[in-house]
Formats: C-alpha cells, sequence, structure tokens
C-alpha cells in the first residue's frame, strides 16, 4: 500500500504544541498501539473506476464518467509517481474488469482478466503521470490532456492497440457529444476529464479549509478557498456549456436530411444460438437471412415497405464462401433477385494463401458478385493468433481460432447499388483512423457489418452501438449497423438512434437516409486534436522530469 494516505494537497499542518512536561490524548494513544491510516486514497480509485464503468452502455449512467478522472486526481494529488502507478493500477482495474467482462462469456476467465489487465497498466502508467504534475500551475489542464495521451497510447500498441473504454465513448448522450464534431472522440474525452480533474481542483480546498488547524475561525477567514472552489466550479459548469452551444452551427442531422437519399434496408436474421459455435451452424445463419431478405421482398411487393435501394447483410451473415459453394451463391443469389436490390453480404472468403479473409461483397440481382472490401484490422487472438505457442501456454482456447484472417489492404468505400457506402467491420468502428479513411474516400453513409453472437446477452452491442453514435456526429453521416444477432441499429448524424433492434431476435429496417457530402470540423482536422492534447499533456511530464534532474544536480554539487 502506498504511503501518503493523508488529507490531498497537503502535508503535515503544523499544531500549537503543548505545554512542556505534558501529554496529549494523542500521545497517550501512540504508546498503546501505532497510529492507523486509513487507505483512503485506494478506496477512492476502486470508487472511481466503478463509477466510470456505470457511465458506459448497460448502466447508461453518463454523467459518473466525471468521477473516474475526479477519484484519480484527487487519490494521485501531490503523491509520488509510484504512488500514482498503484492507484491508477486499481481504478483501471475497477474499471476494466466489469467493463470488458463479455469477453470471457464463452472462453472463460483467463484472456477475460489478462485483456483488462492489460488495459488497466495504461491507466496505472497515467496515475504516474497524473502524481508527477499534480503539483504544476494549471494541473486540472495537463491531467486531462494526459488522460487523451493514453487513450492514445492504448489505442495503438500493442498489437494495433484496443481504445475500448475511452471517456468519449460514454457519453452517447448529453452536451459534451456535439465536441465529436469539432474534435473527434478525443475532444470528447478530454471534456469528461477536464469536468473531472476541475471537480477535484473545487474539492480541494474545501477539504484544505475544513482540516486546517484554524477552522474555527470566522467563515470570513477561509474566503481564498471558498473562492478557490467556486472558480473552479464555474469552470466545471463552462464545459458543458461549451458543448452545448457547439450544437448551434451544426447543419441539419436528421436521417433525412442533407443529400440525395436513398432506401437502405438492414437485415439481422439471427442465429440459432449464442456462443463460440455460431460458425458451426452457418448454413442456418445464411439461410436465417436470406428469408428475413425474402419476406422483405413480398413486404414491398404487397406494399408494406418501400423498394430498397440497398440491402445490408452483417458480418458472417454466409461463413459458407460463396466463390467455392455454388449452393451458397445460389441462395444469396436468390434473396438479391427477390428484393431486386444489390446485397451487400458479409462473408468468410478463402485466401490468400493460408489464410481466410473476412470479406464484404456486394452482391447484384441478375450479376452477382461484384465489388469487395477485406477486414482490414482483424482482431488478435480472436482472427488471428501471433506467437500461437507462446499464447498457447496460457489458454488452449487459442486454437479455436483454427485459421487466421488476413489483413486487408483497401479502404472499405464500396459502391451499393450507386450509394456510395463505407464500410467498417465489427470492431473496426473503434478506431479512429480506419472510420475517417472511408469518409475521406467518399462515402456519403457509414456502414458497420458486425457479429455479436459470441458475446452473447451482455453489454458489449450496446457499448458497441455508442461507438456508431460518436461517430455519426463526428462525420455528419448517418451509421446503419447489421448485426446477425444484434444489436442491429439506424442512427442519424446527430446520434439519435432511429431503428434498433432486440437481442437475438430476427429483424428488417427500412429507412430513407441522406447521402452527405458535407465536412465536419472533425474530418478536416483529423488526429490533430489528439496529437495537440498528447502533445501537452507529455510536455507537462517532461517539464516535471527536467525540474527533478536539475534539482538533483543542484544537490549533487
Amino acid at each position: 500500500m502506498p504511503a501518503g494516505d493523508g488529507v490531498p494537497g497537503t502535508g503535515t499542518l503544523p499544531r500549537s504544541a503543548p505545554p512542556a512536561g505534558t501529554t496529549t490524548p494523542a500521545q497517550d494513544d501512540a504508546t498503546v498501539r501505532p497510529p492507523r491510516r486509513l487507505p483512503w486514497r485506494t478506496a477512492l480509485a476502486l470508487a472511481g473506476g466503478l463509477a466510470l464503468f456505470l457511465a458506459f452502455p448497460g448502466h447508461d449512467l453518463s454523467a459518473l464518467a466525471l468521477l473516474g478522472p475526479a477519484a484519480l486526481s484527487l487519490a494521485v494529488r501531490g503523491q509520488r509517481a509510484r504512488s500514482g502507478l498503484w492507484l491508477g493500477m486499481v481504478l483501471g482495474l475497477a474499471f476494466f474488469v466489469p467493463l470488458l467482462s463479455w469477453t470471457g462469456i464463452y472462453v472463460g476467465p483467463f484472456p477475460w482478466l489478462a485483456l483488462a489487465t492489460f488495459e488497466a497498466l495504461h491507466v496505472a502508467l497515467l496515475g504516474a503521470a497524473l502524481a508527477a504534475t499534480s503539483r504544476l500551475p494549471l494541473w486540472p489542464l495537463w491531467a486531462a490532456a494526459l488522460w487523451v495521451a493514453d487513450e492514445a497510447v492504448r489505442g495503438r500498441f500493442v498489437l494495433g492497440g484496443f481504445p475500448w473504454g475511452r471517456l468519449g465513448f460514454s457519453q452517447t448522450e448529453g452536451p459534451l457529444l456535439s465536441l465529436a464534431a469539432y474534435g473527434g472522440v478525443p475532444l470528447v474525452s478530454f471534456a469528461v476529464a477536464l469536468m473531472g480533474t476541475l471537480l477535484a481542483a473545487a474539492v480541494l480546498p474545501l477539504l484544505r479549509a475544513w482540516r486546517s488547524a484554524d477552522r474555527d475561525r470566522p467563515a470570513g477567514e477561509r474566503g481564498p478557498a471558498l473562492r478557490a472552489a467556486a472558480v473552479a466550479v464555474a469552470a466545471v459548469l463552462a464545459v458543458p456549456l461549451v458543448g452545448a452551444v457547439a450544437w448551434l452551427p451544426l447543419p441539419g442531422s436528421s436521417l433525412g436530411e442533407g443529400g440525395p437519399t436513398a432506401t437502405v434496408a438492414v437485415i439481422q436474421g439471427n442465429v440459432p444460438r449464442a456462443g463460440l459455435d455460431f460458425n458451426e451452424q452457418r448454413r442456418a445463419v445464411l439461410d436465417n437471412h436470406v428469408e428475413q431478405t425474402l419476406q422483405l421482398a413480398e413486404d414491398v411487393a404487397a406494399g408494406r415497405e418501400a423498394q430498397p435501394d440497398v440491402v445490408l447483410w452483417p458480418e458472417n451473415s454466409s461463413d459458407i464462401d460463396p466463390y467455392r459453394n455454388a449452393d451458397a451463391a445460389r441462395r444469396i443469389q436468390q434473396a438479391a433477385d427477390a428484393v431486386a436490390a444489390p446485397v451487400l453480404v458479409g462473408a468468410v472468403v478463402e485466401g490468400p494463401g493460408r489464410f481466410v479473409s473476412n470479406t464484404a461483397i456486394v452482391w447484384a440481382p441478375e450479376d452477382g458478385p461484384g465489388d469487395t472490401y477485406v477486414k482490414r484490422h482483424p482482431v488478435p487472438l480472436a482472427e488471428y493468433v501471433p506467437a500461437r505457442s507462446f499464447f498457447r501456454f496460457f489458454s488452449e482456447k487459442v486454437d479455436l481460432v483454427r485459421r487466421d484472417f488476413a489483413k486487408g489492404q483497401e479502404v472499405g468505400v464500396l459502391d451499393v447499388g450507386g450509394v456510395r457506402v463505407g464500410d467498417l467491420i465489427c470492431f473496426e468502428v473503434v478506431y479512429d483512423g480506419l472510420v475517417r479513411d472511408v469518409v475521406d474516400g467518399g462515402a456519403g453513409m457509414i456502414v458497420v457489418q458486425t457479429n455479436n453472437a459470441t458475446f452473447g446477452y451482455t453489454d458489449e452491442s450496446a457499448q458497441q452501438l455508442a461507438m456508431s453514435r460518436l461517430r455519426a456526429v463526428e462525420f455528419g453521416r448517418s451509421v446503419a449497423v447489421a448485426a446477425t444477432s444484434g444489436i442491429s441499429a439506424i442512427v442519424a448524424p446527430d446520434g439519435t438512434v432511429v431503428r434498433e433492434s432486440e437481442l437475438f431476435t430476427p429483424d428488417v429496417f427500412v429507412e430513407e437516409i441522406a447521402q452527405r457530402d458535407d465536412v465536419t470540423v472533425a474530418q478536416r482536422l483529423g488526429a490533430a486534436p489528439e496529437w495537440v492534447l498528447t502533445a501537452l499533456g507529455l510536455g507537462a511530464v517532461l517539464l516535471v522530469v527536467r525540474s527533478g534532474l536539475a534539482r538533483r544536480r543542484g544537490t549533487a554539487a
């Protein structure tokens, strides 16, 4: 347990000495037992991590996200970096262990806990950096920037990173969501962290005043502490106010505004049962999506639904390679011909070489398969296994991945019946650069093909949908989510969920969606906000390191 569990931002306060030859009650107690230290910093970090977890989809208490940065800032304030390392690890584990519980739903606790621990290690480094910079002027600013820096590193390293659980992804409702249009998810994360650290800055002077040895003095003499707290509270309130004002210049953001419309159908065929063995039911999964599409064709013919221009099937809707299996190709062609619209099929395709490819295929009526997109970011240890013998030492579950998936090279912009869609497959929606690439490539709408059957009735689907909502605002595009077993959804450019399916229930959506070509500020700036904020945070750390080295040289001299 790290030392220093005292009042945040304070050291030992001087007190009036007792008359010589006398003892105080505290001194008498000290002769009986050693002084007890309440480990409140660790408890505070633990509470902050749990509050952060509750802010995310599944519980949807988005305002609690502020308490994560606030708790960690209070806990590490005035501490050494090694204490910050511990406190950050505590908060990280309290957050990621429950948040990522869906990763172990069918493969056991080891992969889940290993991933949660790895993610928490990043927060441990963040805690050390926050502790080191906590004595700097304007420390809430540097602290908020360091949260962005931590997410930037976590989203890129190791094995391509895993940026799940970024602060910004908790803000699907409320005034901070609009900031995504100006600086992407990093700016939203920065706003959450800044509000949290400012909240901590408001609490600190009040605690110092309360703990002061002279706290019985008249209230008027405690004015500086109260004024400092009031300024920090005003700054906390200013951040969401900026977010609310940020909506005002944004253009119309409803589903059908902003450009020529296309009628888009989303098919959720469902799977026979949840679990890792969904791919052993692959013919049933394909048939489910075909049958739902044939039913849509009947509804179109009867006038119950509009004729679609595009039909979207999810990832893994055909795990039978339709290029090699004539029966699978015949069934897909039957669906496309019946609905008289091209179908975007999510298929597992043989090759290249020893690999298989997670592929989106544009399947046209009469003409059959056309343009394709191969997933650019296959998931390590789920779609491919690096260093298989090493990871097998920890869990034989890695051998459930029998063949590694290839990594696609082309950006997922596809022409589907005259509609330019930006295709992302499953977890690709969490990576800023992959989403930005399809919009820069001219996509008028974003499509997320996903298969969440392997995660059962967990919060994973809701957490992933939250990412689509942020992306809609960030790039001013409608997002259509097509999932095998849910949650499928249609998201308007303002982040509103227009249609949403239930888990493990067949469903069909048909909606008019505007194909937009406007460019948001976030798209123009690209990754610049993230790099600037990261540089600010790391610059503060370097300043502290430089000052420390200078002090050591002075002492040595």
